[in-house]
């Protein structure tokens, strides 16, 4: 995945907030990357409402 993709958030891996899980399904785009654990990266993707939050690789999938 690169910086620029449109992509949906098709799983989330982790229990999260209500704001958060409402993202699920929506289609943003990929604005930059973010290291997560030391050894794996996370995508930080933006929406159309202009919200921001960082997802890994494997909750995400290149939108249609």
């Amino acid at each position: 995945m690169e910086i620029g993709q449109k992509v949906k958030v098709c799983r989330l891996r982790d229990r999260v907030s209500s704001d958060l899980a409402g993202k699920l399904g929506k289609v943003g785009t990929i604005k930059d990357y973010k290291m997560t654990d030391g050894s794996g990266v996370g995508a930080v993707v933006e929406f159309e409402d202009n919200s921001s939050t960082w997802f890994f690789e494997d909750e995400l999938k290149l939108a249609e």
